[in-house]
């Protein structure tokens, strides 16, 4: 399990005096559930990269592998790069921890190293893990599926719902502390819920908005197996509201299960879409000789 670096410890914990008839509030940089998420997209200056001595390329090779290893002591907990096709960035990293300063040691310690002035960070974005509210609890899938067609305390009934309430826990837990999946082809893109007039996602009732993500859920099921995805809360936090992070088998599956959810209403209708990343995910070895380091 890694240990917490000097840097996780630069801001300490503390707790607020309590305030009279509320209970004392502790005062962290980690969130008191999940964990940040930072997506980080850098190009390579190869201009700069051809000055470089052979003694300083390999020693910055050496630092680059070392700081993109997952499995060092000063990784956080989730860490994985990835080679980025186009114009856009030559690769990617997508970092979480509950510290955000494990997870911005990465950034801080690429731009540090001997190839750090070769380096041009071109995206970012940040987030926290979250179980969204629209995720319904046992009792709430139950009314659920009745609302479906299905018939209270039926046989195939209470086997849906008791199937439920057994994985609910580790769905959920599986949600603020994700693993990274095994999987080659990945893609991320930031999105935004429309406030526009008569247009305006937050101003529907909670009963229509978890309807129509209930819509939106039962689209993404049928791509089980072959795509998984990681939502992350960016409200107060950076330029777009939310991060989507998809990972599939094949890179065919990232266009289909795009393309048939934005048919649903949340999609077509509410839903404001960032720039997309597409990535490959490699070691950081298999990064530098892709891209000709």
């Amino acid at each position: 399990m890694n240990q917490p670096t000097a840097a996780a410890t630069l801001v300490p914990d503390l707790v607020r005096p309590a305030v009279e008839g509320q209970p004392a509030i502790d005062v962290s940089i980690e969130p008191s559930k999940g964990w940040h998420v930072s997506h980080l997209f850098y190009v390579f200056d190869r201009a700069k990269l051809a000055q470089l001595s052979s003694v300083t390329r390999a020693e910055g090779i050496r630092h680059f592998i070392e700081t993109l290893d997952p499995t060092t002591q000063q990784a956080p907990l989730r860490l994985q790069s990835w080679i980025v096709p186009g114009h856009k960035a030559d690769f990617g990293i997508m970092a979480m921890d509950p510290s955000p300063l494990r997870v911005e040691s990465i950034h801080q310690r690429l731009l540090s190293g001997p190839l750090g002035h070769t380096l041009t960070a071109s995206y970012s974005f940040i987030g926290l893990t979250e179980v969204s509210e629209y995720v319904p609890n046992t009792e709430q899938y139950g009314q659920r599926l009745i609302e479906e067609g299905e018939v209270a305390d039926s046989a195939t009934y209470r086997a849906k719902v008791q199937g439920y309430a057994a994985r609910e826990g580790m769905m959920r837990k599986g949600r603020i502390e994700p693993d990274l999946p095994p999987w080659p082809n990945a893609c991320f893109y930031p999105m935004n819920k429309k406030r526009e007039v008569g247009e305006n996602w937050f101003s529907l009732p909670f009963t229509e908005r978890s309807r129509l993500m209930a819509e939106h859920g039962r689209t993404g099921m049928t791509f089980g197996g072959r795509v998984t995805q990681l939502i992350t809360v960016s409200v107060g936090l950076d330029d777009w509201e939310w991060g989507v992070t998809l990972w599939a088998r094949r890179p065919d599956f990232l266009k289909e299960i795009v393309y048939k959810m934005r048919f649903d209403e949340a999609s077509a209708r509410y839903a404001q879409f960032g720039p997309f990343y597409t990535g490959y995910v490699a070691t950081p070895e298999q990064l530098l000789t892709h891209c000709r380091i």
